[in-house]
């Protein structure tokens, strides 16, 4: 049996966004003979596999081939900037697939919550509207603020994460697998562009399984969802403030922003999209807002917390404290080191934080249960 697969040395270098010529020099190779590793050509000796792993920050046994296939470009909703490199694009996706391996061993060990993405297909934007009612009402949210986006997202079966070292390029990608994962960038200074990013994700999960993503159509679809999820149009025919005397009631806007956690920006567009303002009321307001310098971050978003994931530090620190697994365990396990998984879930995950019941780890598979 093969003992070494080269697309996981692929998989391992462009995690760490290293060229050929990098791991050529690291390991006194040439770079033909480390793609030939890459393409499977050749194999290393026992003293290159492991030199291989160290300039790498992998263990030898990351290289040994796996039964599941690497995550294609193709099953991703990939939302990248236009400015974004080739080379930062593949390291989302190594950073993504080395995440999924991590989710899919916490999966086997760990009773998870189950995934409530309903899969929904859209033609328009009447359908894209009744796809977010349904989910408000499947979800149980009615048709009130949602408190914290990236916890339902978490509720409902996603595990959300950044990846830190590219958040400048990247603007968000979601992956629809068995349990799927949702990527947020912390380049945002604004916490409700956060939250729209985590809700645009989910209109991905829930109207294109099996869609290729990332054109104008889709994307402005997955827009038009996140707009719909957290402002239902029935709330904002009762509660949007409009404008008096024909002018924008910038008060009421303030207040409504604080109350649903979407930018104003945001709030404008909605309103447009619904008839509540004008064409002309509309431009008016983003005119003012980009005066006043809130284009990409806007007065009162110091007021409203940043939302962190919590569903990974949850599952790392329930493997802890019921199975003994230590995060060095874990790490061993995929074939990495601790300072890999630290992308993932932060240096916190290293104190194993105590559980609390926002989102439930009821249950931890034992070994007779998977036998």
């Amino acid at each position: 049996m093969k003992s070494f697969d080269g697309s996981n040395l692929r998989l391992a270098r462009l995690f760490h966004g290293f060229s050929l010529d990098y791991v050529a020099e690291q390991t006194g190779k040439t770079r033909q003979y480390i793609h030939k590793l890459e393409m499977g050509s050749t194999e290393p000796t026992d003293e290159l596999n492991e030199a291989l792993a160290k300039s790498l920050g992998v263990l030898p046994s990351f290289f040994i081939p796996k039964s599941i296939p690497l995550i294609g470009e193709e099953k991703v909703h990939f939302r990248k900037l236009s400015s974004t490199k080739v080379s930062t694009k593949l390291a989302a996706l190594a950073k993504a697939e080395v995440f999924r391996r991590l989710v899919d061993f916490l999966d086997s060990e760990l009773t998870l919550p189950p995934v409530a993405f309903p899969s929904i297909r859209v033609a328009s934007t009447e359908d894209i509207e009744r796809a977010a009612e349904r989910c408000r009402t499947e979800w149980g949210l009615g048709f009130g603020p949602i408190a914290n986006m990236t916890r339902l997202a978490e509720r409902m079966g996603a595990f959300v994460t950044s990846f830190d070292s590219i958040s400048t390029e990247i603007d968000a990608l979601s992956i629809p697998l068995k349990r799927p994962i949702i990527v947020r960038s912390l380049a945002k200074e604004s916490p409700c562009r956060l939250r729209f990013d985590i809700a645009h994700e989910v209109g991905h999960l829930v109207m294109h399984e099996g869609v290729v993503t990332g054109d104008r159509v889709t994307e402005s679809e997955a827009n038009r969802f996140a707009s719909a999820l957290l402002l239902p149009r029935i709330s904002m025919a009762s509660l949007f403030p409009r404008p008096k005397s024909g002018r924008i009631d910038w008060a009421g806007i303030s207040e409504f922003k604080q109350t649903w956690k979407v930018s104003k920006a945001a709030i404008l567009y909605r309103a447009k999209q619904l008839g509540l303002l004008t064409e002309e009321q509309y431009k008016t307001g983003v005119i003012r807002l980009k005066r006043k310098g809130e284009a990409t971050k806007e007065e009162g978003d110091d007021l409203i917390l940043v939302e962190q994931p919590q569903l990974i530090h949850k599952a790392i620190a329930a493997l802890n404290e019921k199975l003994g697994v230590s995060i060095s365990d874990l790490a061993f396990v995929l074939g990495v080191t601790p300072e890999i998984l630290a992308e993932f879930v932060g240096d916190s995950a290293f104190q194993t934080p105590k559980i609390n019941n926002v989102i439930s780890l009821t249950a931890v598979r034992s070994s007779r249960d998977k036998m």
